[in-house]
């Protein structure tokens, strides 16, 4: 995992504006692997933010870097709370939610869609997502809409103008480090 990985695929999370992203990531060995995790999360955590793998098999990972106040703050959240109690979940806070939501990624053949929680994507569209298997959805882009389409359309430009900064800055020798925001 490089610095340039985090960079395209997390930008918003480390300005903060975003409480997490997930990124698909190659390794030859699971000790690789690790090291690259404990690597990142030397970066990071100080920083406010964390990085585990949420599912990794055949030289294949899906990253996950959040902030978990922002994780916190979506389990606030009446809707939120809905979801994952109609998902299974139990125990509403931070670390437990994530570990139940590791143990989802593992069993086979399921996508757990309640990831968007995680990702901060809204309790409406993750719900709407959910209850309309995929379909009928008012628009899309960095996830598929259900409530407010306006609201949604602001944020992806938002995202989208931070990774291209973040992308250019780290381009221009800035660090993961620099441009990381603390919480």
């Amino acid at each position: 995992m490089s610095e340039e990985l985090l960079v395209r695929h997390c930008s918003p999370t480390l300005a903060g504006i975003k409480t997490g992203n997930m990124f698909p990531c190659s390794y030859s060995t699971v000790k690789e692997l690790m090291e690259a995790i404990r690597w990142a999360n030397r970066k990071l955590v100080p920083k406010g933010l964390r990085v585990i793998p949420l599912h990794y098999r055949d030289g294949r990972a899906l990253i996950y870097v959040f902030r978990p106040k922002g994780v916190e703050k979506v389990l606030q959240d009446q809707q939120a709370i809905s979801v994952l109690q109609k998902r299974g979940y139990k125990d509403l806070r931070v670390e437990p939610c994530i570990c139940q939501l590791m143990g989802r990624f593992q069993e086979e053949g399921e996508f757990p869609h309640e990831v968007g929680l995680f990702l901060g994507y809204p309790p409406e569209d993750v719900n709407g997502f959910i209850e309309n298997k995929a379909c009928g959805q008012k628009c899309s882009g960095c996830w598929k809409v259900y409530g407010d389409p306006e609201a949604a359309q602001k944020t992806f430009a938002k995202y989208k103008q931070c990774t291209r900064i973040y992308c250019d800055m780290w381009k221009k020798g800035k660090s993961v480090d620099c441009l990381t925001v603390a919480s």
